[in-house]
C-alpha cells in the first residue's frame, strides 16, 4: 500500500537545524511531485515547499525562502526538507505529501495519486 513516513522533527532551540525526511513506499516515486505542509495549533495546513516528480524544479513559501530547501533522492524514494535558521513560528506539525496527475510517465500511464504522510512534530524553542 501506498505509505509516506515523515521523520526528523523534534525540539530544538531558535537558530538551529533540522532536516526532515519522507520516505516513500508502495507507490512509483519518480512520477510524483512532492510537497512539505504544515500546520500549527489552531491555524490551518499550510505549503512550505514543493519539488517536481524529476527534483527540476521547487518552490517555496515566502516565509521559509533562504531558510528551507527542499531536495529528493529518487533512487531513494526520499523527499527531504533541510531547515535553517528555525525560528518559533516554525513550530507545527510537518507533513509530507505526494500528487500525480493522471497520464503517461516514461511511456507507461499512471492513475491519480494524492497522499499524506502521518507528520512528525517540530517544536522551536528555548
Amino acid at each position: 500500500q501506498v505509505q509516506l513516513v515523515e521523520s526528523g522533527g523534534g525540539l530544538v532551540q531558535p537558530g538551529g537545524s533540522l532536516r526532515l525526511s519522507c520516505a516513500a513506499s508502495g507507490f512509483t516515486f519518480s512520477t510524483c511531485a512532492m510537497s512539505w505542509y504544515r500546520q500549527a495549533p489552531g491555524k490551518e495546513r499550510e505549503l512550505v515547499a514543493h519539488i517536481t516528480s524529476a527534483g527540476g524544479s521547487t518552490d517555496s513559501a515566502d516565509s521559509v525562502k533562504g531558510r528551507f530547501t527542499i531536495s529528493r533522492d529518487n533512487a531513494k524514494k526520499t523527499v527531504y526538507l533541510q531547515m535553517n535558521s528555525l525560528k518559533p513560528e516554525d513550530t507545527a506539525v510537518y507533513y509530507c505529501h505526494a500528487e500525480r496527475r493522471a497520464g503517461y510517465y516514461g511511456g507507461y500511464y499512471y492513475t491519480p495519486l494524492n497522499h499524506w504522510g502521518q507528520g512528525t512534530q517540530v517544536t522551536v524553542s528555548s
